[in-house]
C-alpha cells in the first residue's frame, strides 16, 4: 500500500514547485499561454503579446476603447429593458423572457485573451472573447440552438466539423477523379470573425431563413430573431489590460452566436465559388475559416481564379 504521509509530502513537494515556476514566470515579464488548435503551451515574453495585441486591435479596427468607464451596470439595465420591451409588444412569451432575463448578481463582464497560432509562421495571436456571465449570453445561446441546426442543415454539402471529416470527403472525391495533375488547395479567411460587418452578418441570418422559407423557429418571428440578434451583436463589452472596449465590427469569438453569424455570412459569400467548382468538377470543403479544395484544374488557372475571389468581398 501506497503511505499518506509519503504522497502527502509528494503534493506539498508538487505545490512548492508550481509557486517558484508561477514567480519565475511573473517576475520574468513572460506569459505561459495555451495554444490555437493545439494541446501545447506557449511561451512568449509579455511585452510580444501587448505588441501584437495592439497590432491586432490597429489592423482590424474592430474594438473602440473606452477607457476605465464600465459599461457593465449600463448594459445590464438596457439588456432587461430590451427583453421586457419585446414581452410587452409581444414579439417573445413570458416563458421566452423569464429565460432569457437576467440578474445582477449573475452577471459579469466578458474579458479579452490571446491565443498564439504556434502553427502559423510568425506566431500570430487568436483573440479569444470570454464571457460565460456576460449580459447577452442567454440570448446567444438560444439564438444559437435554434440557428445552428438550422444552418447545418443549408450548408451539408459544403461544411465539415472535424479533420476526419475533410479527409473522408477527399477520400471520396479521388476515388473516382484523382489524377497526375491534380491540386489539393488550402485557403485561411484572415480574421474572419472579427472582418464580417456586424449588420450584414445578421443579414446572413434573415437570408438564411428566407432560403429555407422558414417564418418562425422556437415560436419566435423571424423579425424576433433579427433583433434578437442585432442586440447581442451590437452589445460586446469586454474588459482588457484594465480598460474596457467595445466591438464594433464581427462578433466575440467566444458568443455562440457569432460561429452561426460567421458561417451563414460565408455560406453566401462562397456560393458562386462553391458552383464553379463543382461545375469544374472538384471538391469545395469549409471548416470555420479553413477552406479546402481539390481539383483538375492547372495551377495558373486556380491562381487565377482565387484572386478573383478575393475581389468578391473586401470584408473577406
Amino acid at each position: 500500500m501506497t503511505n499518506p504521509t509519503v504522497i502527502h509530502k509528494k503534493k506539498k513537494n508538487y505545490v512548492r514547485l508550481v509557486k517558484r515556476l508561477k514567480h519565475k514566470i511573473r517576475s520574468a515579464n513572460i506569459v505561459l499561454q495555451k495554444t490555437d488548435k493545439s494541446k501545447v503551451f506557449h511561451l512568449g515574453k509579455l511585452q510580444h503579446y501587448q505588441e501584437k495585441s495592439n497590432e491586432y486591435m490597429d489592423k482590424t479596427e474592430a474594438y473602440e476603447c473606452l477607457g476605465v468607464n464600465d459599461p457593465l451596470p449600463n448594459l445590464i439595465e438596457r439588456t432587461n429593458k430590451y427583453l421586457l420591451d419585446l414581452r410587452l409588444a409581444n414579439w417573445i412569451s413570458q416563458k421566452q423572457y423569464e429565460r432569457l432575463c437576467i440578474k445582477p448578481s449573475e452577471v459579469k463582464l466578458a474579458h479579452l485573451y490571446y491565443l498564439p497560432k504556434t502553427h502559423k509562421p510568425g506566431t500570430p495571436l487568436r483573440p479569444i472573447v470570454s464571457g460565460l456571465k456576460h449580459p447577452t449570453i442567454k440570448i446567444s445561446k438560444y439564438l444559437d440552438e435554434l440557428l445552428r441546426p438550422l444552418f447545418d442543415k443549408m450548408a451539408l454539402n459544403t461544411t465539415v466539423t472535424s479533420g476526419f471529416e475533410v479527409i473522408k470527403k477527399l477520400y471520396e472525391w479521388s476515388t473516382h477523379n484523382l489524377r497526375q495533375e491534380t491540386l489539393l488547395c488550402t485557403i485561411d479567411v484572415v480574421d474572419l470573425y472579427t472582418m464580417i460587418p456586424q449588420t450584414e452578418g445578421v443579414l446572413a441570418i434573415k437570408k438564411m431563413l428566407d432560403y429555407l422559407k422558414i417564418k418562425q423557429i422556437g415560436g419566435l418571428k423571424i423579425e424576433t430573431i433579427i433583433r434578437l440578434s442585432r442586440f447581442v451583436v451590437k452589445n460586446n463589452y469586454f474588459s482588457y489590460d484594465g480598460r474596457y472596449y467595445h466591438q464594433i465590427r464581427g462578433g466575440a469569438m467566444g458568443s455562440p452566436l457569432t460561429l452561426t453569424i460567421a458561417n451563414c455570412y460565408m455560406f453566401f459569400f462562397e456560393r458562386d465559388i462553391v458552383k464553379q467548382i463543382i461545375n469544374g468538377g472538384g471538391s469545395y470543403l469549409r471548416y470555420i475559416d479553413d477552406i479546402f479544395i481539390i481539383i483538375n484544374w492547372p495551377i495558373r488557372h486556380l491562381y487565377k481564379q482565387i484572386d478573383r475571389w478575393n475581389l468578391f468581398d473586401l470584408n473577406i
